[in-house]
């Protein structure tokens, strides 16, 4: 495994170990207080130990050297991660709503007791402080699949919070009178669906982006431009085309020169643009460099 991918690694691995707990808390929980709410977030904890299972497959394949048949090598196994853990994120949250929906349509429900609130104050801290950490590694090394799964536990905050609210209207209700009020658990969890849909949504439709050759745009590349024109004999960019693999960059890049000069000297050009931005810029993993005559 290579240095980059420690990090990452141990990341993921203080999600599963923190996930696993509190599935486990907010399962017993949610059975001793009948909380509909915290049931459902078990289940949202559950689906963020399964998406850590896969981003550290992910990330063992991303981490492989180019050969014959990737030769640009293995880190779109990253996007694909996001994507699985987008997915499930939306299988999950149509569950969570299904069965919040059906308490509406049985007998009336009792409010939980006051131990889902303590097991919920202690998720929605545990989970927070994973979202900030997950992400600060994520966007340090630059790895989608990390940044999804941050997401993933900001998602599970969230919905804790909206849970910690339906629970206490619940609470409430049932203590002072309010029979409404109770059905504020399975409202929470409805609610927590909607959440937990939206950000399934937006991680896949950023991965599919990435997996479907998504190119970045002008604002994005600006620096790169830059450099390149800085390196002598550039006449002119005619393309520059950058896509992202996982955790890096691959460029293809058209530039025109003087169209006497030698082949040598063009090759001599080219080469010195792939290296200067391999160099400049970490995130940059190859660049292939085609020369135009500047007309």
């Amino acid at each position: 495994m290579g240095e980059k991918a420690r990090p990452i690694v141990l990341a993921t691995w203080v999600g599963i170990i923190i996930n696993i707990f509190l599935t486990v808390i907010k399962a017993i929980g949610g059975v001793i207080s009948g909380s509909k709410a915290l049931l459902a977030d078990a289940l949202h904890s559950a689906s963020d130990i399964v998406s850590s299972v896969v981003i550290l497959f992910a990330v063992k394949i991303a981490n492989k050297p180019p050969d014959e048949e990737h030769p640009y090598g293995h880190g779109k196994a990253e996007n694909v991660a996001a994507m699985i853990v987008a997915l499930l994120l939306i299988v999950v949250g149509i569950e969570i709503s299904i069965s919040s929906i059906k308490v509406f349509f049985g007998e009336r429900p009792t409010a939980p007791g006051s131990i889902a609130l303590i097991i919920i104050i202690i998720s929605i801290g545990l989970k927070e402080a994973l979202f900030h950490y997950k992400y600060y590694v994520g966007k340090k090394h630059k790895s989608s699949a990390l940044i999804a799964d941050a997401w993933h536990h900001r998602s599970d905050s969230l919905s804790s919070i909206a849970v910690l609210i339906g629970v206490s209207c619940a609470i409430i209700g049932e203590k002072y009178g309010f029979p409404k009020l109770v059905y504020g658990d399975a409202l929470a969890g409805i609610i927590v669906s909607f959440i937990v849909i939206k950000v399934g949504y937006d991680l896949a439709k950023e991965a599919s982006g990435v997996m479907m050759e998504m190119v970045l745009d002008d604002e994005e590349t600006k620096d790169y431009i830059e450099a390149i024109y800085n390196i002598d004999g550039v006449e002119r960019i005619d393309q520059l085309l950058a896509r992202t693999h996982g955790s890096y960059l691959i460029i293809d890049l058209k530039v025109s020169v003087n169209p006497d000069i030698s082949v040598r000297e063009g090759h001599d050009i080219a080469h010195g643009i792939r290296n200067i931005l391999i160099q400049d810029f970490e995130e940059i993993e190859d660049v292939l460099v085609h020369i135009n005559p500047y007309e």
